[in-house]
């Protein structure tokens, strides 16, 4: 399973320092706005100490990670639904990525142009949500007027989508993403195929400098978050710069200084996993040992088609122990089945966080 996220947020609000940090990719950062015109994109290991161990036990010879895409796309302006800035060109661009991360300048440096010429960092949050929300509006409306052919042709499903659209229009009309607004599983369908900005799942990044953050403010950046059915974490883009051609000691040493547990990329990852309800499997043997994402609550048939459609159709069963049972008996890796710690399931199997499977496939 493909996972990217796409950066957003004002010009100059660390984006594309942050983007960089994250990635390792060396592009432009620089201080003035529009500097990211293209997207550029970084494929990004996903950091887990679990892949690690499983190496060490089955000695391998290829170890695979899971990985993100990010993806840094074009700063957003005011007005951009109407063609400010890179406007549509960058509306674009978003609708291609599973998750929106919004970066939000939380650090105050007069060095560093704001486009607008101050610092506040929730009105910048409500510049780049009303501006999503104002292009979604627009969707809506064009998908409302073809939709009056469906009604004068009396086709059942022009009604269906007449009601859901028009309520789903005033729910934005009110400053609501669409994420927010609850439907049922008939209804969803009619909203999904429109591909609407803000009923992708979005992270907000709080980019902290290295002073200490105004609470109240940041409070007040959760209660925003919240409303629009999204999470807010903060990362010091500055420190995360510093630290992106550190090894991982050096790493864990400054973290320790700066008094952070996990470094920007784990946080991230972490959150965008929780967020689009997302979960890792394991294949351990010889050859390698590779991790794999997978949506929670996946079913073993499922889980095998992540590693090619084959296991999917031609799925007899799979043999499955956990990550802790390996860990337990690192020096019987071999002898789990005469243990009575190997499941034998079948494709309805519920896969769990951490399961390391063996897939069989008929011819």
């Amino acid at each position: 399973m493909n996972l990217n996220c796409g950066f957003v947020g004002l010009p100059n609000v660390g984006k594309s320092t942050l983007f960089n940090a994250l990635s390792k990719n060396n592009i432009a950062a620089e201080n003035y706005p529009f500097c990211t015109i293209e997207p550029n994109t970084g494929i990004v290991e996903v950091p887990d100490e679990r892949l690690n161990n499983l190496t060490k036990i089955f000695n391998p010879k290829r170890k695979i990670h899971n990985t993100v895409e990010f993806i840094d796309i074009a700063g957003l302006v005011k007005n951009a639904h109407q063609g400010e800035g890179l406007g549509n060109k960058f509306l674009s661009q978003i609708r291609s990525v599973n998750v929106i991360i919004q970066v939000v300048r939380f650090f105050n440096d007069e060095n560093i142009t704001h486009v607008e010429n101050r610092f506040d960092p929730i009105e910048d949050m409500e510049i780049i949500n009303t501006e999503l929300i104002l292009a979604d509006i627009k969707t809506v409306e064009k998908s409302l007027e073809k939709n009056v052919k469906l009604i004068k042709a009396n086709k059942p499903e022009g009604k269906l989508a007449e009601v859901i659209l028009t309520s789903l229009l005033e729910h934005m009309d009110n400053g609501f993403a669409a994420r927010s607004f609850k439907r049922n599983s008939k209804e969803d369908p009619v909203i999904k195929n429109l591909f609407l900005l803000t009923d992708k799942p979005m992270i907000y990044v709080a980019n902290i400098g290295e002073r200490s953050i105004d609470i109240e403010l940041f409070e007040e950046a959760v209660s925003i978050a919240d409303k629009n059915k999204s999470s807010l974490i903060k990362i010091n883009g500055k420190l995360e710069s510093e630290m992106a051609d550190f090894n991982d000691e050096e790493k864990n040493l400054m973290l320790k200084d700066y008094g952070i547990k996990e470094s920007g990329l784990d946080t991230l990852i972490k959150e965008a996993y929780k967020t689009l309800g997302l979960e890792t499997f394991f294949t351990c043997g010889e050859k390698e040992v590779r991790a794999w994402t997978m949506k929670k609550g996946s079913q073993a048939v499922e889980a095998a088609g992540e590693i090619h459609t084959d296991f999917s159709t031609k799925f007899i069963k799979a043999e499955i122990y956990s990550y802790q049972d390996a860990m337990n008996n690192k020096e019987k890796i071999n002898e789990l089945k005469t243990m009575g710690l190997v499941k034998m399931v079948g494709r309805d199997y519920i896969m769990q966080e951490g399961d390391i499977a063996y897939f069989i496939k008929g011819q």
